[in-house]
């Protein structure tokens, strides 16, 4: 504890309260982490996992683009994915593959594996969202529309 004030974890995630939608905010050392741990955050807002292991793994190429409009791509992927096969990541691995884009690995679990908690998020909104560097960290902070 510094001056009274517990650090925070070098990567982690927490969920704001916000009008009829979800606030997530995310960071960690490097941007792939963080992409990852934006997932994370994304299928926390409305699963509980348990004890649920992955029964899949699936990849996934987002083409490079600006930092916000790749985590946009990322996490509506993520949505997309649920509502067309029914499946939820586990686990987010993000390599960055430069020129080429981000590489995405995900293990997965059928989305009726698992414990539903909160709303099933519809979209990603784009009105004051933020994703890039924070001192020592990457950081976003995004708002799911539900």
């Amino acid at each position: 504890m510094i001056g009274g004030v517990e650090p925070r974890p070098e990567r982690g995630h927490h969920c704001l309260p916000h009008t009829a939608d979800v606030r997530i905010e995310a960071w960690a050392p490097t941007r792939a982490e963080c992409l990852a741990e934006a997932v994370t955050a994304l299928v926390d807002t409305f699963v509980d996992p348990g004890p649920a292991q992955p029964t899949a793994e699936r990849a996934y190429h987002a083409p490079a683009d600006e930092d916000a409009d790749l985590l946009v791509n990322i996490l509506e992927e993520v949505i997309f994915r649920m509502e067309t096969r029914g499946e939820l990541p586990l686990r987010t691995e993000v390599r960055d593959g430069g020129a080429d884009g981000l590489h995405v690995r995900w293990q997965t679990i059928d989305a009726d594996a698992v414990e539903l908690i909160g709303a099933v998020p519809k979209a990603i909104s784009l009105h004051e969202l933020r994703f890039g560097p924070d001192g020592p960290r990457w950081c976003c902070a995004l708002t799911v529309d539900v």
